[in-house]
This record gives structure tokens, sequence and C-alpha cells, in this order.
């Protein structure tokens, strides 16, 4: 019988520096930016572009490093570690193709608001999977001292991971792995010039929307390099999420909402 990391503390978990632990406070402050960002819709504008920026810097750095350090792990001790780690891998899948859209979208447009609503049952499920099923599995398998270890790889592993949604590259190794350091670099590039343009208050707009596409487009060129794909599951492969409408390969993914029950923060 296991029990959700939501309903322990720290020490049951292994301590601060537990990936278990690590894990649950990362998913306390999602928690924290939905509600920002729901709260700043309303009014749009830089308050909740920079909220939803901060999400999706948290999230994908947080499932890259899942995916490359945590899930492995899991697949090598767990006698159901590839199911499991699988079912995670097509939700992040999923979430990196609603974010896709939800980048593309407008605040003021009423489809915004929808892609938003989606996009956080999206992320509310991956949680639940994470902190009721793999984390208490894992938990169960591995001493104090493999945790921290796992927390001080998985930790460094997020300082160098891409900070926005890739839907394309491959969710294991060794395509994934390879993706890391391109897909990085060009992300944090396109983040700086985004918050360059937030000081400047809109001047240089153009010069710096230029740059923006141009480093977007060598994203797009490292994923369609075929070795970054390698690895990749036929399930978490473009188009595959759940529930996806097959007839429109843009639609949304659809989702029944949920409520996630509180944990402490």
């Amino acid at each position: 019988m296991t029990t959700s990391i939501a309903r322990q503390d720290d020490a049951q978990l292994g301590g601060p520096l537990s990936i278990l632990t690590l894990q649950r406070r990362d998913h306390v402050r999602l928690d924290r930016l939905m509600d920002r960002a729901r709260a700043t819709l309303a009014t749009g504008g830089v308050e909740h572009e920079v909220t939803l920026r901060a999400i999706a810097r948290l999230v994908f750095t947080h499932a890259f490093a899942e995916e490359a350090v945590l899930f492995p792990a899991a697949r090598r001790v767990l006698p159901e570690g590839d199911p499991l780690s699988l079912h995670i891998e097509q939700e992040h899948q999923e979430v990196n193709e609603l974010v896709t859209r939800l980048d593309r979208s407008d605040p003021s447009d009423p489809e915004h608001a929808a892609l938003l609503e989606q996009t956080f049952a999206a992320l509310d499920e991956d949680v639940r999977s994470e902190e009721d099923e793999l984390l208490p599995r894992l938990q169960q398998e591995l001493d104090g001292t493999a945790l921290r270890l796992l927390g001080l790889q998985w930790g460094l592993l997020r300082l160098t991971s891409p900070t926005r949604p890739h839907p394309v590259v491959s969710r294991r190794p060794p395509g994934q792995v390879l993706s890391a350091l391109p897909l990085t670099v060009l992300d944090r590039a396109r983040d700086r010039l985004q918050q360059l343009g937030e000081v400047l208050g809109g001047r240089g707009a153009g010069v710096l929307g230029a740059v923006d596409q141009a480093l977007a487009g060598a994203s797009g060129a490292v994923e369609r390099s075929p070795v970054i794909r390698t690895g990749q599951r036929l399930e978490t492969a473009r188009g595959t999420a759940p529930d996806r409408d097959r007839d429109d390969p843009a639609a949304p993914v659809g989702r029944a909402g949920s409520v996630r029950d509180e944990r402490p923060g």
C-alpha cells in the first residue's frame, strides 16, 4: 500500500534534498502560479504574460529533467516502471502541445481562457500521476541516500534544460538528452529577449521580434533533426496526445476538468 507524497512531510520523503521533496515543492509552486495566471486573465497584459512564462519555465525544466533522470531510474528499479513513466510522458506530450497552442492565442480571445483551463487540467493530472503513483512506488524501492542522489542529479540537469514547449522532441534518451544543449541555449536566449523587451517598454520591438523569429526558426531546425527524435515512443509522438481530435492536427486536447486534493505548502 503506497501513500501519496502529497500527504507526507519532508522527513518522510527523505529530507529537503530528496527527489520526492523537490518534486512536491515544484508542484506547490505550480499551484500558486496557476492561481496567479487565472487571477491576471481578466486584465491580461504584461503581468499575465510574465506569469505564463514563469509557468513554462517551471513546467518544462521540471519535466525535461524528469525524463532524463527520474524516469530512467524508475524503469531500472520498478517492475512497472516502463508503463508508469510512459503514461506520464504522454501527459508531458499533451502539455507540450497545449502550451504551444496557448502561446499562439491572444489573452483577449475566449479560446485563450479555454486553452488555459485545458492546460491546467492536464498539469493537474500529471501531478497526480507522479505524486500518487510513480513517486510513492519509487519511495518503496530506494533509500534516503539514493533519493537524495536522484534529487541532486535532477536539480543540476534543470539548470541546462529547455524552458519552452518542444512537442516534436523525443521524450526519452538519447534524443531527449541530445536536444538539451541546443534547445536550452535557444530557449533561454529568447527568454532574455522578452525580458529586454519588457524593460524597453516596446522600444526596439521590431529588431527584438526579428531576432526572436530567427531563434525560433533555429529551434525548429533542431527539432526537425532526426537524431533529436531517436528513442521516441510512438505513444508520445506529436499528435498522439490523449483525446486529440484526429481530424484536426492543431486541435486542442479535450480533457474533463478536475480538482486536485489540497496538499501542504
